[in-house]
């Protein structure tokens, strides 16, 4: 080890000025091990701590743990009637199966007795959790990940074997396919050989450091193991996250109403509303300066508000739909207009919250008021005919425990948020992070977006079971109506200028329920984009990375794969395309509003307090 400014030779001589010492002496076998048996100990140490852990663990209601009994006896009746009806079918399947898991394995034993250590010919899928060279070269791990990909395959025929609604099959694939990734070989120890390879490297030490990992995870969350997926003190709201410029000008119970500071001489006369969801926290539109949408549309010349939801306690149990709408949207509205001086604004609504503006526009419909020029509405479901990914946790066995513990605890916890969300994808959210964290003891990367992934939030107990029963089961909204606020409101209630802006991959509101749910809204002036990828890396994708482009078209009518043909495609970010829409309703160029310059003092700087909120991950 060079202790000086300079480094040395291999022969030990110095290459330069400073004090050098003897490089260390090469570790023999002995040494290893005995380094090894220490990582063990740790280890053990590690475990006390773990159990100490878990004992802290609370009480779960046992539907939010997994489907009810009646979705397995519904799968046996399934399978069992097609075995009744098509026995030689589920017999042919069956024996394909088993025929390849034999010839599989005599291939393999072949290769063994012939004293050839390679394994038969691997033709399967690739799949990124065998990226390891030696899942295709090991004789023993090729085995074990080609015995799961038949084993995996045979399981999905299974599933499409039975006799079972279109729902239903949907819960029972969704389930099973939990089942099959949770058990896959990469997350296990012994058929890992990333792990084990890193282990043996590291005399040990990269288990101690798992070990560690965990500890903490169950520390952090009470019992309960979620995994941390990025480094919580490589970020600091206020910081290095949501650092636009702005001020406070309002708050309520419910929102902060931050109005950031103009970075051009003048701004268009109507100001813009920003509404992010309050299941996550708003600085998803705010990260870094490179990839911030508020600092992007600040720069373009307006005025922008957003709203920053308080992250619920007991306190607002008794919140609901219609306060969200009153006291959230309809108040942040009014006060910008009261600010600004203007009779319109602009407003975009993200996601829930998007759901909830078209609620409102609705709504104002109803009372004669018009106060909202046009609505932009980011990867936003109104139309819950198709609930997609989410139809495994749409039933009442989920949604009557949800309830339960909602009502039991004033809120629904940010922990079955957060897990729900983690599930829908597994082998990314899940287990790849816990195989990193536990297995190979790396530290969490130091990623924003993961960061804010990881800044949860609770739901009101109200709001959180209306949304669940009147929108996403019942579907109100686009059928019969769903009455708030003293009116029925329904979609063709919704006649503002509009644009919409769908994500390819979106798993959480998947684009083509989003067409469906605008394409019934009741505006003749409608625009809708699609943006390549998923529900967050769709939206936040800035001018300039040309990483992701987008699909933009007038009205979306009849079949989504047909208006889709139709729309132009166009490289880069939607931002520049969906500003230009924005633009033509925008107004006349006025001079820049400062904060504090209206109506509201300011109540401090941007961030504010109610995003720094933080609560435990457990229940």
């Amino acid at each position: 080890m060079t202790t000086g400014t300079r480094g040395r030779s291999r022969t030990g001589k110095a290459t330069g000025g400073g004090d050098v010492t003897e490089p260390p002496p090469e570790l023999t076998p002995a040494d290893h091990l005995e380094r090894m048996n220490e990582s063990l100990a740790r280890v053990e140490e590690l475990r006390q701590r773990m159990i100490a852990a878990l004992a802290r663990r609370k009480p779960m209601d046992p539907g939010l743990s997994g489907p009810g009994g009646d979705l397995f006896m519904k799968a046996a009746t399934g399978y069992m009637a097609e075995m009744m009806q098509n026995p030689g079918r589920i017999l042919e399947h069956q024996i394909g199966y088993w025929g390849k898991a034999v010839r599989h394995y005599m291939d393999a034993q072949q290769a063994l007795n012939t004293g050839r250590l390679t394994p038969p010919d691997d033709r399967g899928p690739r799949d990124r959790r065998f990226a390891n060279p030696l899942w295709d070269s090991h004789p023993f791990f090729n085995y074990v990940k080609q015995q799961y990909l038949l084993s995996v395959e045979a399981a999905h025929q299974a599933v499409a074997d039975m006799q079972l609604d279109e729902k239903e099959r949907q819960r029972v694939d969704f389930f099973t396919r939990q089942m099959l990734d949770m058990w896959s070989p990469t997350n296990f120890f012994g058929t890992n050989p990333d792990a084990l390879e890193r282990a043996v490297a590291t005399d040990g030490e990269s288990i101690v450091k798992g070990m560690e990992n965990l500890v903490a995870d169950l520390e952090a969350n009470e019992g309960e193991l979620l995994v941390t997926l990025a480094d919580r003190r490589a970020f600091q709201v206020g910081e290095n996250l949501a650092t636009t410029e702005g001020s406070i000008v309002f708050r309520n119970r419910l929102f902060e109403l931050i109005q950031y500071s103009p970075k051009t001489e003048t701004v268009k006369q109507l100001p813009l509303i920003i509404f992010p969801p309050w299941i996550n926290k708003y600085y998803i539109l705010d990260l870094k300066p490179q990839n911030s949408f508020i600092r992007w549309v600040v720069g373009q010349g307006y005025t922008v508000f957003v709203v920053s939801w308080v992250n619920p306690d007991e306190s607002l149990a008794d919140a609901g739909l219609d306060t969200y709408i009153e006291e959230g949207f309809l108040r942040a509205i009014e006060t910008v207009r009261d600010i600004t001086g203007e009779e319109q604004v602009n407003a975009v609504g993200y996601c829930i919250a998007g759901t909830t503006l078209a609620l409102t526009l609705a709504l104002l419909r109803k009372r004669g008021l018009n106060p909202v020029k046009s609505a932009s509405f980011l990867t936003t479901l109104t139309d819950f005919s198709d609930q997609g990914e989410f139809t495994a946790f749409l039933s009442d066995d989920f949604v009557d425990a949800i309830e339960r513990q909602a009502y039991e605890k004033g809120y629904l916890a940010a922990y079955f948020m957060a897990k729900t969300f983690s599930y829908l994808r597994a082998n990314d959210l899940v287990y790849g992070p816990a195989i990193r964290s536990y297995m190979m003891g790396d530290a969490p990367p130091a990623f924003d977006l993961l960061y804010w992934n990881g800044d949860s939030t609770n739901l009101p107990a109200r709001m959180a079971t209306e949304y669940l029963r009147w929108l996403c089961q019942e579907n109100r909204f686009a059928e019969e109506g769903i009455r708030l606020c003293g009116e029925v409101l329904t979609l063709s209630d919704v006649t503002v200028p509009l644009c919409a802006v769908a994500c390819e991959a979106d798993h959480i509101a998947a684009w083509k329920a989003s067409f469906a749910g605008i394409s019934r809204m009741g505006s003749g002036d409608k625009t809708f984009v699609l943006a390549e990828s998923g529900h967050v890396a769709g939206v936040i994708n800035p001018p300039g990375k040309d990483k992701y482009g987008h699909y933009l078209g007038t009205a979306p009518e009849g079949a989504s794969e047909e208006w889709r043909s139709s729309a132009q495609r166009h490289s880069g970010s939607w931002w520049p395309s969906w500003e230009g829409w924005l633009r033509q309703r925008a107004g006349a160029d006025v001079a820049a509003r400062l904060p504090g310059t209206g109506n509201h003092p300011v109540l401090g700087d941007a961030p504010g307090e109610y995003v720094r909120a933080k609560v435990s991950a457990g229940q």
